[in-house]
């Protein structure tokens, strides 16, 4: 997931920068700050932030879990609805 490693002391001179480096290079994940070459804290772009957060919320969501497992199953044993018949209901 990091990409890059930076020590704290350079990340406060960097940090105004940063934001351009994950514009620049979109396969920059995330940055990892270190201190005494252990990471203490990650910076990641928003959108990654956000889907994290958003991720976190659907997997603690007991019901909402448990139809995502229903409608594995439901693949798994091809008991699909056709998407015409889908759409028509709509």
């Amino acid at each position: 997931m990091f990409k890059r490693a930076i020590p704290i002391t350079q990340a406060r001179h960097e940090l105004s920068r940063l934001p351009e480096e994950f514009v620049e290079d979109d396969s920059s994940d995330a940055i990892a700050i270190t201190r005494r070459g252990k990471p203490v804290l990650a910076v990641l772009p928003w959108d990654l932030y956000d889907s994290l957060v958003e991720t976190l919320e659907i997997l603690s969501d007991e019901d909402l879990m448990a139809a995502v497992r229903q409608s594995i199953k439901e693949m798994q044993a091809e008991e699909l609805i056709p998407w015409d018949e889908v759409r028509s209901t709509l």
